[in-house]
């Protein structure tokens, strides 16, 4: 792999600056040298996140009062692009990691975020967000993972599906029907990964992001304390709409990680694989095309900006958020795609990351809300629906 170059960016203040130094260190010397292996054997990272949590990096955008960085969206974004341009992996289980910290941090009770949110935080901890379910995907009001009240605890039986960290995280934010009213039934409880009656299914078998376990969680009348519910009954399908708008732009970020190194990738070999005498750089088809993946590379970057700073401005960011997710999986969807083609035969092989560089790039495509439901959350924006 080819030392990646610096890419230039425009931060708020030099303490941001000092944090990328910090991710680039990390990213360079803990991460990417183990990226391929993990990723061929599908071994669980989990130290890891624990060395992210003891730098810090695992609760950046909260509060610095239950030991989060207190840092801007802007700002994160762009660490987590580091770390995903290292190891896609690792990026998306902290993108997933802090939209698990969401619905405590913005909804939970003071009492509950002492209690609860410093583990997660501090990097003691790692999260799960438990939305989806095997026939309730897109259709997030439809979820059938049923919650009884019985004093103080809820009693849930249902099955969750794709659960990133499912069987290794320590706590699942998790997305239960306490009525039948539609999508006003559904409320959101963090559950304790130990809970009894709550256990994991085998992993996926992915053609991507192997390094990340995937499961479907199975809850046979888990009993989870009633003190766990975060927020009020009902509220549910408003927290996970909500995180989702915020853990899109980590998606984005992620992606344009991906398709940063799969860029870097091709540049460095076409640098120094010559035909006909000159290095295939020089050539202008190859010239036009690795023009057309920077071109994009930096589009997507901007889009996932530009909604991260309307966030910290707290100004509407929903419709931003879709569109730099949009932009952004689809052009790693490219510039992989391209990647493998610059290399020829060659990247066709596992001697060189870019083949999985583009096995990488598909999920993005369709987590945390696919691309064809992200346009119809622009479309509905743009009709005033």
């Amino acid at each position: 792999m080819p030392t990646r170059p610096t890419v230039q960016r425009l931060l708020p203040t030099t303490e941001a600056e000092d944090l990328l130094a910090l991710t680039r260190e990390i990213a360079r010397d803990e991460l990417a040298p183990l990226a391929a292996e993990y990723e061929e054997k599908a071994i669980f990272p989990r130290e890891r996140f624990r060395t992210l949590g003891a730098a810090g990096l695992l609760g950046l955008p909260y509060a610095e009062r239950w030991g989060g960085g207190d840092v801007p969206y802007e700002v994160y974004l762009q660490v987590l692009e580091e770390i995903a341009a290292a190891w896609m992996s690792v990026g998306v289980g902290l993108s997933v990691h802090t939209m698990s910290c969401y619905a405590l941090a913005h909804h939970g009770t003071d009492e509950q975020r002492d209690r609860w949110l410093p583990g997660m935080l501090e990097g003691g901890q790692l999260g799960a967000y438990a939305l989806s379910e095997p026939h309730a995907g897109s259709d997030a009001a439809a979820l059938s993972t049923r919650a009884r009240r019985d004093g103080d605890t809820y009693v849930v039986t249902g099955v969750k599906a794709w659960t990133t960290h499912g069987g290794e995280a320590d706590y699942y934010t998790t997305m239960v029907r306490t009525s039948p009213d539609g999508g006003r039934g559904i409320s959101c409880l963090l559950v304790d990964g130990a809970t009894a009656g709550l256990s994991s299914a085998p992993p996926e078998r992915k053609m991507g992001l192997t390094g990340s376990t995937t499961t479907q969680m199975i809850f046979e009348d888990a009993r989870v304390d009633a003190d766990r519910l975060l927020g009020a009954e009902g509220d549910g399908l408003k927290i996970a709409l909500s995180s989702l708008a915020s853990g899109r732009l980590g998606i984005a970020a992620c992606s344009v990680g991906l398709a940063q190194a799969a860029l870097d990738e091709a540049v460095a070999y076409a640098r120094q694989r010559t035909q006909f005498g000159k290095p295939i750089i020089e050539f202008q088809g190859l010239e036009f095309l690795l023009a057309d993946m920077a071109a994009a590379v930096d589009s997507a970057r901007a889009t996932y900006l530009d909604a991260a700073r309307r966030r910290d401005r707290g100004l509407p960011f929903q419709r931003q958020s879709s569109v730099a997710k949009l932009v952004a999986t689809d052009a790693a969807m490219k510039v992989t795609t391209d990647a493998v083609q610059v290399l020829g035969g060659a990247g066709y092989t596992r001697d060189f990351p870019v083949e999985r560089y583009l096995r990488e790039a598909k999920v993005p495509q369709i987590f945390e809300g696919t691309n064809q439901i992200q346009r119809m959350v622009i479309a509905r924006e743009l009709r005033g629906a």
